[in-house]
């Protein structure tokens, strides 16, 4: 016999935008049901963002140990035992999970149903042996690895985000295709932890970003022994345990011990009979509106699934936007126009708005700010002077876009959303006092820069000697 639950708000999936709103809605005394067939937390914390970055701090650590010899220190070549970093990156997982555990979601009122979801109409939702009604639904699914249709792959294994993490041993030669975030920082990773490294890319490696910056950090990849090949069309792949073989259009072939698949994601979309509630969707994701409501406006859809920007931090945005329209029926409606998103190689690199290249291609007249790592002082004493910054301006001084390519670029790229989400001028950021030494006085040197023709024109000149006769 089926169990009945009424709830104002029912939520499919535990990812970080659906924990979010689970989380939100319960402690504001909304009656939630959380419903999650697979792991609590979702993608970010299992098999995304938390392991990705542990696996780099450990590559990091090991690249250190051999790069000190600018600063007078004898380089050591680590030695990496590939389990105990796997270890590592797993206790970091560990040490998250309980803030997404069952546990402590029932402890904030919500019910948890551990439990497959799928709609019987437009007003309830069927998991297990539970029959879910409810005044709202949220749809947040998430996405998963897209693995695109090349000739053999089918036979061949191979890894995505969802298992490379479970590697106990580095891979001897780890090919990947893909040169996205995902791709060049598993290959900047494995290639410090002591893997050769072949990154396969049809377009060109960071394809989102602004060619300019990324370029400084492409280059970076190479120097550390990283082969990207761009512009190449994979014709098939074959091979067996231990050993794939890549071949390309033109015949070229790559051979190595691994097969990192990393060609973006593809919204979870199948199994949770949209039909039947009348929502439409494409493989793209979930159709919504500026208030994340799908076509049946009972039923919201946030983060990757909803189609738009794949980031952990888009998930949380929508998980607000959604709460505020639907337990408080205020219309709030989700901009991206300001979303930033970081890459955490090394250096990082980070980017918000628009890019020269985009604002160009709109037709805006523009301006476009650069300064350069090697110009600040906190950046000389630590040897890290590989990076820049780029701005874009309209002609009234309002920011278009910021790109960073430097160490903590995803720190210095806030100030940056800010200036981009409240349409501030140049002059907010050059009238601040940033502390010395940092590597923050970047962003005011760049805006000040748009300033200093004007400050050090001739007409100023004149100006200060007239100004002198009068004592």
């Amino acid at each position: 016999m089926a169990k009945r639950i009424k709830a104002d708000i029912c939520v499919i999936g535990a990812g970080s935008g659906g924990l979010s709103v689970a989380a939100g809605a319960a402690q504001m005394g909304a009656r939630t049901v959380l419903i999650e067939r697979d792991e609590m937390g979702g993608d970010c914390l299992n098999t995304g963002c938390v392991p990705s970055k542990a696996l780099l701090a450990a590559a990091k650590q090991a690249y250190r140990m051999g790069a000190g010899e600018p600063f007078g220190i004898s380089p050591v070549k680590p030695d990496v035992d590939f389990a105990k970093v796997h270890d590592h990156v797993h206790s970091v997982i560990a040490a998250i999970a309980p803030n997404d555990s069952v546990a402590r979601f029932e402890a904030l009122g919500v019910t948890v149903i551990k439990e497959h979801g799928r709609f019987r109409d437009g007003s309830t939702v069927i998991a297990g042996n539970a029959e879910i009604t409810a005044r709202r639904f949220v749809i947040a699914t998430g996405s998963r690895p897209f693995v695109p249709p090349i000739p053999g792959l089918d036979k061949v294994a191979f890894h995505t985000n969802e298992t490379i993490f479970g590697n106990m041993t580095c891979p001897e030669h780890l090919i990947i295709i893909g040169a996205g975030p995902i791709g060049l920082e598993m290959a900047q990773a494995h290639r410090r932890l002591g893997a050769r490294v072949t990154v396969l890319e049809t377009l060109r490696a960071f394809a989102r970003d602004d060619e300019e910056i990324s370029a400084l950090v492409i280059a970076r990849l190479r120097k550390e022994g990283i082969e990207i090949l761009e512009g190449v069309k994979i014709g098939s792949v074959s091979g067996g345990a231990g050993e794939v073989k890549v071949t390309l259009a033109d015949q070229r072939e790559i051979a190595g011990t691994h097969l990192l698949v990393a060609t973006g994601r593809r919204a979870n979309v199948e199994g949770l009979d949209l039909e039947k509630a009348g929502v439409e969707y494409t493989e793209r994701g979930l159709r919504v509106d500026e208030r994340l409501r799908t076509t049946n406006k009972r039923i919201f859809g946030i983060g990757d699934v909803a189609g738009g920007p794949q980031f952990t931090h888009v998930a949380g945005y929508h998980a607000g936007i959604v709460i505020r329209n639907a337990l408080f029926r205020v219309p709030a409606r989700a901009d991206h126009s300001a979303i930033p998103h970081v890459t955490y190689t090394d250096p990082e690199l980070a980017h918000v708005g628009l890019t020269e290249a985009e604002a160009r291609a709109k037709g805006l007249t523009v301006n476009v700010l650069r300064w350069h790592l090697a110009e600040n002082d906190r950046a000389q004493a630590e040897r890290e002077t590989e990076g820049v910054i780029k701005v874009v301006t309209d002609n009234h001084a309002r920011v278009l876009g910021a790109s960073i390519a430097a160490p903590h670029a995803g720190e210095l790229i806030l100030p940056w959303v800010l200036a981009k989400s409240q349409a501030l001028k140049l002059s907010a950021m050059a009238g601040v006092v940033a502390p010395y030494p940092t590597l923050s006085e970047i962003s005011k040197r760049a805006a000040g820069a748009y300033y200093t023709p004007t400050l050090f024109s001739a007409k100023t000149k004149m100006l200060v000697r007239f100004l002198g006769l009068f004592g």
